[in-house]
């Protein structure tokens, strides 16, 4: 074998360097994705922050301006016209399920009604909004429609469906206390569209963490 084909047959390794250049690399793309993936995952738990107290301030200026709630919106007819809306009944409850996908729609649906035709929301008709989780934004009197699961509330609450646990997890601890059967925002694991389960299947005081469990979060408003 002569010097040349001896030559031709030989290998080159990577250098230590040229290895630490690739490691580097390695570690700044997985550095960059991780780096997004919590952006995404602060963005989505303050966008559900935002939405709680959202609804909040639109019901309360709702309120201020009509000096009644909407959905129970008693005069929605005369102020908006015929065939625009429908009136509620005036009782200061609001009838139906947060997840109500009624025909006609009960008084839950005509809540973001009422709220688009006075410019307090955005959209039209009365479909719930969807959230940045895509679950759905609802609302109900008490926890006692379709079921009671929540513990004490008999007032107005808002349910936002569909959050990753992570995100639960979060906004619980930033809203309320962090505990998923305690305080004021409470939580149980159901469909987005699921009423309130009467027996709680899937609830557990500890949650939040789950790999992959996703909660529905209720508070008053």
């Amino acid at each position: 074998m002569n010097a040349g084909t001896y030559g031709m047959n030989q290998q080159r390794g990577f250098t230590l360097v040229e290895i630490a250049i690739v490691l580097v690399i390695i570690g700044l793309l997985l550095g960059g994705i991780l780096k997004g993936q919590e952006m995404i995952t602060q963005a989505k738990i303050k966008n559900v922050i935002n939405d709680f107290n959202g609804i909040t301030a639109a019901v309360n200026s709702y309120r201020d301006r009509y000096r009644t709630l909407p959905g129970d919106d008693k005069g929605a007819v005369a102020r908006w016209g015929a065939g625009t809306t429908t009136d509620g009944n005036g009782d200061g409850v609001i009838q139906g399920s947060y997840s109500s996908t009624a025909a006609p729609a009960v008084e839950s649906q005509l809540f973001w009604q009422h709220l688009r035709l006075a410019g307090f929301v955005p959209g039209g008709g009365v479909e719930q909004p969807r959230n940045s989780t895509s679950g759905i934004i609802g609302i109900q009197t008490g926890d006692t429609a379709g079921g009671t699961v929540l513990g004490t509330f008999s007032s107005l609450i808002v349910c936002s469906t569909s959050i990753p646990d992570k995100v639960a997890g979060a906004v619980d601890t930033q809203m309320d206390d962090g505990l998923p059967n305690g305080g004021q925002m409470r939580a149980f694991q159901g469909a987005a569209n699921a009423a309130v389960p009467a027996a709680a299947p899937g609830f557990n005081p500890n949650a939040y963490g789950e790999a992959g469990a996703t909660f529905n979060l209720c508070q008053p408003i």
